[in-house]
């Protein structure tokens, strides 16, 4: 209980850490972080290498263009997961030398074989949906981790929903 505890202090802190880290600006172009190329697409500069993981984390404004959630027991893609895999493509497109590792992810409730399964379907369902935006498959690897790597620790509905996910990792 005590390490359950402690392993949720820290993470809460390392999360505020993260939400509270100030924006860079530039004063010659007036634009923060990230910029538009032409066409349209925000591109990483600064600090964020362009092509990067950070930078591809960085589509979705709050760092979580790199993934896509999923409801209970599913793989079928949400509108919201739809529309951050359409920015992913599109970044995917500009950055056309980038590989990368699709990873499916589920909550802790299920057996380890079923939520391999599930975490399989998922990665499947994110490199199909990108395949049909016209990114070649051959640059889209999967790999399902089941419930074995939770992104958030908890035994609660918000725990389990931030852990039904598919990450999209630069390799």
């Amino acid at each position: 209980m005590y390490v359950k505890l402690l392993s949720l202090f820290a993470a809460v802190v390392l999360v505020a850490a993260c939400e509270t880290a100030p924006k860079e600006t530039s004063a010659a172009s007036g634009i923060g972080r990230a910029g538009l190329n032409s066409g349209g697409t925000v591109t990483g500069t600064g600090s964020v290498r362009p092509g990067s993981q950070e930078d591809l984390a960085s589509l979705g404004g709050q760092g979580t263009g790199d993934r896509v959630f999923f409801q209970y027991d599913r793989s079928d893609l949400t509108p919201e997961g739809r529309a951050t895999l359409d920015r992913q493509a599109a970044w995917l497109k500009q950055y056309g030398q980038v590989t990368v590792t699709i990873e499916g992810h589920t909550d802790e409730r299920g057996t380890r074989e079923y939520n391999i399964g599930l975490g399989n379907r998922r990665a499947t369902a994110v490199r199909n949906y990108l395949s049909a935006l016209g990114v070649d498959g051959n640059r889209v690897a999967i790999i399902s981790y089941g419930k074995e790597r939770p992104s958030v620790l908890g035994d609660d509905d918000h725990s389990w929903a931030q852990n039904r996910r598919g990450v999209t990792v630069v390799n």
